[in-house]
């Protein structure tokens, strides 16, 4: 017959157990649904994906408004791209010219 102090022994093994099992099973769920889990993952992969996309974009417009910088050097600036800025921010126009506004 069992006495009291085994009885006492199962259960406390029983409960240290228990909550061994119940800390596996938040560890691995925290590892699925967590902020650094799979799920997450996924999410941040996509997310890096779009970041990359739009970064690409932006060094396609640095690139355009670097070469725009460098044709508007006032010691070596572009005839062609002076004239258009002169024609399209200040109206100006010789009499010889028609002007055509494509919207």
């Amino acid at each position: 017959m069992r006495t009291m102090r085994q009885d006492h022994g199962i259960v406390k093994e029983r409960l240290v157990q228990g909550l061994a099992l119940a800390m596996l099973l938040l560890m691995g769920l925290y590892a699925v649904a967590g902020p650094s889990g799979l799920i997450a993952w996924g999410e941040n992969q996509h997310l890096l994906e779009q970041q990359r996309a739009k970064l690409a974009s932006m060094k396609l417009e640095r690139d355009h408004w670097k070469n725009r910088v460098k044709l508007l050097d006032p010691k070596n600036a572009d005839p062609d791209l002076a004239g258009e800025l002169l024609r399209s921010n200040l109206n100006v126009a010789r009499s010889d010219e028609m002007v055509m506004l494509l919207h």
